[in-house]
């Protein structure tokens, strides 16, 4: 699987453990080598900026996507190698899927899930056709993933769960950083 760009949607703050910024800096490190660029909401906090550091820090390049209304609390990232602002979320997140290839969700909370949730309706509805990826850090999804499999159990879903999204555990089991 052959991808130029990632979208990774990922928590503004660190979390309580410190295995999601580790696999953010794991997986940041692996788009620079892979000269994968980094697509992502253009923070530079949490989970968001060690991801983007690491990306920076090997010589990759990174481009960030912020909202007017966030600036102030996510504080934009003006390192980048590219910062575009929108006039809102929804300009955002369309943005950062036009310029994706693919997209990852790391640990996050209620805009991570926005986002993954928009991208998965999206294939479903084939508006896109991009592959999604869950980087299921020290098990942080596991409860989603059982409600996933819930709901293809109950019917809910129009493919089954693992073929509209691949969940790894670690950075370097994605499929685009080994076959390039």
């Amino acid at each position: 699987m052959a991808i130029s760009s990632l979208a990774v949607f990922c928590g503004s703050k660190e979390g309580n453990n410190q295995l999601f910024c580790e696999h953010a800096r794991q997986l940041g490190y692996l788009l620079a080598a892979k000269n994968i660029t980094l697509v992502y909401g253009g923070s530079n906090k949490g989970i968001m900026a060690a991801v983007a550091n690491a990306v920076m820090e090997k010589g990759g390049k990174v481009v960030g996507v912020m909202p007017k209304l966030l600036n102030g609390l996510e504080h934009s990232h003006y390192g980048l190698s590219e910062l575009h602002e929108t006039e809102d979320m929804h300009s955002r997140k369309k943005m950062i899927y036009t310029k994706a290839d693919a997209a990852l969700a790391l640990p996050g909370g209620y805009g991570t899930m926005d986002e993954l949730f928009e991208m998965i309706t999206w294939n479903q509805l084939k508006i896109h056709s991009k592959p999604i990826f869950i980087l299921n850090s020290g098990g942080f999804y596991n409860h989603l993933i059982a409600h996933l499999k819930m709901m293809e159990q109950e019917k809910f879903l129009y493919k089954p769960f693992a073929k509209e999204v691949t969940v790894v555990s670690s950075p370097d089991e994605l499929p685009f950083v080994n076959d390039q």
